[in-house]
């Protein structure tokens, strides 16, 4: 799958004003975003726990994670943020996407909105007890 980009702003739920603007990979591979740790220190966010998490060639990371809103293509999501390297090149994982109903055209490569958010049924709507 080729590279698509896509400007992303990630801000301090406990002080949005507090923002950093980058531009993502989106990585459909990934289910949590990716920030070089120097962005979110400056917009004041703290580790709030650490995740074990497994690469494509089958190692393990240890790895920093907080929680922070995420804004693109006009929306907001509220989401877990990886705390990567300083330099290392900004994620958006699948999660964030599939939260507000928007996937990667597999032919175009380009982000495209779904009509609505998918959603399973719930099995009391089934007629399942």
């Amino acid at each position: 799958m080729g590279a698509t980009p896509v400007t992303v702003t990630i801000r301090n739920p406990a002080e949005p004003e507090r923002t950093w603007e980058g531009l993502f990979l989106v990585d459909t591979g990934a289910t949590d975003s990716l920030v070089p740790r120097p962005h979110l220190e400056a917009i004041g966010l703290a580790p709030r726990g650490k995740r074990i998490y497994e690469l494509a060639d089958g190692s393990e990371l240890r790895l920093d994670v907080t929680v922070a809103e995420i804004e693109f293509m006009g929306e907001i999501v509220g989401g877990t943020i990886l705390y990567g390297e300083a330099g290392v090149e900004p994620l958006l994982g699948v999660t964030a996407l599939e939260s507000v109903g928007i996937e990667v055209d597999p032919v175009s490569q380009r982000l495209k909105r779904l009509p609505a958010v998918r959603l399973k049924r719930l099995a009391s709507e089934r007629g399942d007890s």
